[in-house]
């Protein structure tokens, strides 16, 4: 007979499954579609590997910071995906992710309901270097897709430079390397018209 803290798993297993079906704003470079949330939380695991070298506090703890990208999204299973230039979605965006986390998590045997739950609140709350960290690289994968697909996305949804400055105006604190290579993208993306600056979206709206 199967244990019950197996079953527990195996039906969180089974759940976060529909993380596959939350799709994203940004395009998949190469591709007519877009991303979907584990993509994404994949990506980002891959980055946590990589680029773990370039934060200034460096040495740190890359698999905390693989264990909170992987599931950092796993609340929008049921809270949906909230665009980040979105202002009105963002109003009620804490409320539904508090409701799907506390459904989801609890799922789980308690202490890895514990565990996971607590995570995902650091990597929200920011608290630590992990945090900071995972959460610049949750603003970088973005800009490189948004980059590489050539703003194909900003434009559709009206984003100008100055709300994609702002929305990565912290990772040069996690690291100088990685915030000079965000401010290169960013302003190679307006020479190229990518990315229209407040100015140019004015004149093309007027």
């Amino acid at each position: 007979m199967i244990i019950q803290r197996l079953q527990q798993q195996i039906a969180f297993i089974v759940e976060v499954d529909k993380i596959k079906q939350i799709y994203r704003r940004n395009y998949v470079i190469g591709g007519e579609r877009h991303e979907t949330d584990a993509e994404h939380s994949w990506h980002l695991a891959m980055m946590a590997i990589l680029l773990a070298e370039h934060v200034a506090d460096y040495p740190l703890d890359v698999l905390k910071v693989i264990k909170m990208v992987l599931i950092h999204d796993i609340v929008e299973i049921d809270a949906g995906d909230t665009y980040c230039y979105d202002q009105k979605g963002g109003l009620d965006k804490e409320v539904r992710e508090q409701a799907a986390a506390d459904r989801l998590f609890r799922l789980l045997p308690e202490d890895q309901a514990q565990e996971l739950w607590s995570l995902w609140d650091e990597f929200e709350q920011r608290v630590s270097l992990e945090a900071r960290f995972a959460n610049a690289l949750d603003r970088l994968q973005p800009l490189l897709l948004h980059y590489n697909t050539e703003g194909k996305s900003w434009q559709l949804n009206g984003i100008t430079s100055d709300q994609v400055i702002d929305r990565n105006k912290l990772t040069k604190e996690i690291s100088v390397e990685l915030g000079r290579l965000v401010e290169e993208i960013i302003e190679d993306s307006i020479r190229k018209g990518y990315l229209k600056t407040p100015q140019e979206k004015a004149l093309f709206e007027a």
